[in-house]
């Protein structure tokens, strides 16, 4: 649950890919989705360049292996085009977030994809665990001359890949940067395995490692979206010899961000939600009831969440009695954490390390976990997964024994920990007695918005009772 979106140079810069003043900003997290731009490995057609990258010099072998050395799983979304596919499009409609297909090719052949299809081939072949690719198939432009780029094969350092990013986007041009279901499905039927093979050598992720795991681009629709793709592979990729349809993902992928927006079409008044009483938990419900009936055996992610800490954005969270908007911010980000292990969502990145400008009033702009303008300094949110990562980052939901509030039962082998939060936005608090059997003591953890240790305390417990305070902040009580 505790993944997030970032870059590259949030890792470090030329001279240092991962220095240790960027890299420890990861502490929190186990699981970093990185944006990677296409521009970045071919910004000259049939040119790859990896280590250093083709613009801004960055070494992703060295990133990505300072990742698996640290435990952290990568989950890259190859996104945008290329300046040169770019200007294939007519000035006016020329757009980075245009469909990866040339201008006025068919979006519903594969055909149309093979150049973004080969992309993946060539990332899959170096950062795979397949070593017994052909050779001949793997390119490399070798500039810069001082830092050369080397072939290399099967470095078994990347094991997810995204095929773009939000290709429903609905606020972008319908067939210059809007994708329908099944055009996305044709796009992705070539990145998947070039279209079952059919397009050729060097086309595909599949093509380069069987093994690795092809993410859907993450959607901003409801299932639907999903159904169309479906029903295009079925039609175009036919059903496998077990009689299931052969798709071209291994996980389905959607965004949500909780707010009020339904209610009130008056930005003034839109605002972030405390994420149990939001739309999240229904949507996830209906991906996850939606995957088990037509998607038997595929996991669910959600790969954008946040809130923004800027007043004027549309997805702020807000001030709630004694707490500040950060406090809050806090509270909401530890709690969809919680809400979306409750629900069965396989795999949650926040959106995002860094802001873009906390400056800024719009939406998304100010959710990051790090204020870069105050000197890279850590928020409360930062802290508060810190800490939850260092407690419970190795257990296991396994349910929850009430609802309001809500009492969520972790383990971890024969350790239990019980996590209890007031599913709330109004500052209110309960007593809730907690069975806790034959224990005699038990640790109270709670949450610190300013340090990386939880406040901890060891209290008595007579008669298999506990009678603790339970806020809007998870506290978590581990039993002895």
């Amino acid at each position: 649950m505790l993944g997030v979106n970032a870059f590259e140079w949030n890792f470090g810069d030329q001279r240092i890919p991962t220095h240790p003043d960027h890299t420890f900003f990861f502490k929190p997290f186990s699981s970093f989705r990185h944006y990677l731009d296409w521009r970045q490995i071919e910004n000259d057609e049939g040119k790859y360049r990896y280590n250093p990258s083709a613009r801004g010099n960055w070494k992703y072998d060295e990133i990505y292996q300072w990742c698996k050395e640290q435990d952290i799983m990568v989950l890259v979304c190859l996104k945008t085009i290329p300046d040169w596919l770019n200007a294939t499009y007519p000035p006016e409609k020329r757009d980075s977030e245009n469909v990866p297909a040339p201008y006025g090719a068919d979006l519903s052949d594969p055909k149309s994809y093979i150049k973004f299809a080969q992309l993946g081939f060539q990332f899959a072949a170096r950062y795979g665990a397949n070593k017994d690719v052909d050779p001949s198939l793997v390119h490399v432009d070798p500039k810069p001359h001082y830092d050369p780029n080397e072939v290399k094969i099967g470095l078994n350092l990347i094991r997810y890949i995204e095929c773009n990013n939000e290709p429903d986007r609905w606020w972008k041009p319908k067939k210059v940067a809007q994708q329908t279901g099944s055009e996305y499905a044709a796009n992705m039927s070539a990145f998947y395995d070039g279209h079952k093979g059919t397009l050729g050598p060097g086309v595909g992720v599949k093509a380069a490692d069987p093994t690795m795991t092809v993410v859907m681009g993450g959607i901003a629709a409801e299932p639907d979206f999903v159904n169309e793709m479906i029903a295009w592979c079925e039609t175009h990729r036919g059903r496998k010899a077990d009689g299931t349809i052969d798709l071209c993902f291994d996980v389905l992928n959607y965004h949500h961000y909780s707010n009020n927006k339904h209610e009130t079409h008056n930005r003034e008044k839109q605002r972030g939600v405390a994420p149990e009483i939001s739309l999240s938990p229904g949507v996830a419900k209906r991906f996850l009831s939606f995957a088990e009936k037509d998607l038997p055996g595929i996991e669910v992610w959600n790969t954008e969440i946040g809130y923004d800490v800027n007043q004027r954005s549309s997805q702020k969270a807000i001030p709630i009695k004694g707490k500040s908007a950060l406090v809050t911010h806090a509270d909401w980000s530890i709690r969809s954490a919680l809400m979306y292990a409750r629900a069965g969502i396989s795999k949650l990145f926040y959106y995002m390390l860094y802001d873009v400008s906390a400056k800024s009033t719009t939406q998304y702009m100010s959710s990051g976990f790090v204020d870069k303008v105050d000197g890279n300094t850590s928020r409360p949110a930062w802290y508060y997964l810190l800490q939850a990562k260092n407690l419970i980052g190795e257990y296991y939901y396994r349910g929850t024994i009430n609802e309001d509030p809500i009492v969520d039962v972790y383990q971890r082998d024969e350790q239990t920990i019980y996590v209890l939060t007031v599913p709330d936005e109004i500052g209110r608090e309960e007593t809730y007695k907690l069975q806790v059997g034959k224990v005699s003591q038990v640790k109270i953890h709670e949450l610190n918005p300013d340090s990386d240790r939880m406040n901890t305390q060891t209290v008595a417990v007579s008669g298999g009772e506990l009678a603790i305070k339970v806020t809007e902040t998870p506290v978590f009580v581990e039993l002895l």
